[in-house]
């Protein structure tokens, strides 16, 4: 894997001759070697339709190809920092937490409405991730940001998992989502719990929880 963690905010990653990475612009802190930097127009994998739809979508943050031969150290804003191993899955993750990813990953982008319907919307406005989130597929490694340090929660058969909506920060596997809603009549006149929506997530997989509700 490409990705060495040096810390919880940094990140090292291998660059090999004939290999490429896409990291967001302006997030690489330091670099031995010779490598090269520069900003990718296409906004990541899939070619010019992909990146439209994911302009449409919102889904396009701006990002730089890194090439060459030799290491580089990755950080932004003081971020906590999780390398994510792919073995075939597909992650799901906001495209403004990805901070950097192998070139052999697929990228692509998802409708939340299609998992989950009118509630998988309705989740992306609560938890604030609008209707598309950003999708990663293959083998390969991504390190995502978050607030805070991140944990990984296993997902299994009939062991649904519930997270806070503003918590949530990625997850892989064959994995549903969807909103629940808690609201009772305290909810209704002020003395609620402060917790009345949680996400629920079944299936087989992992989701990534961060030690804030404090979007990036």
């Amino acid at each position: 894997m490409p990705f060495r963690e040096l810390s919880g905010k940094l990140v090292e990653a291998r660059v090999a001759p004939g290999q490429r990475m896409f990291s967001q612009r302006g997030a690489m802190v330091g670099y031995r070697g010779e490598v090269s930097f520069t900003p990718d127009l296409h906004g990541g994998q899939g070619g010019v339709m992909s990146m439209i739809g994911r302009r449409v979508a919102g889904e396009a943050a701006p990002l730089m190809t890194v090439e060459g031969d030799g290491t580089v150290m990755f950080g932004h804003g003081g971020h906590h920092i999780q390398v994510i191993d792919l073995d075939g899955d597909t992650l799901c993750v906001e495209s403004d937490r990805l901070l950097a990813f192998d070139g052999t990953l697929r990228q692509g982008t998802l409708f939340l409405g299609r998992d989950g319907g009118v509630m998988g919307m309705v989740r992306g406005q609560v938890s604030g991730q609008g209707l598309f989130t950003t999708t990663l597929s293959g083998q390969g490694s991504a390190a995502v940001m978050a607030h805070g340090g991140i944990v990984q929660l296993p997902i299994a058969p009939g062991r649904p998992v519930h997270v806070d909506p503003q918590a949530y920060v990625a997850h892989f596997g064959d994995v549903r989502n969807k909103l629940s809603s808690a609201l009772g009549w305290r909810d209704m006149v002020g003395r609620g719990s402060g917790e009345a929506f949680q996400l629920e997530l079944s299936g087989s997989g992992a989701v990534f929880v961060q030690a804030s509700e404090e979007k990036l």
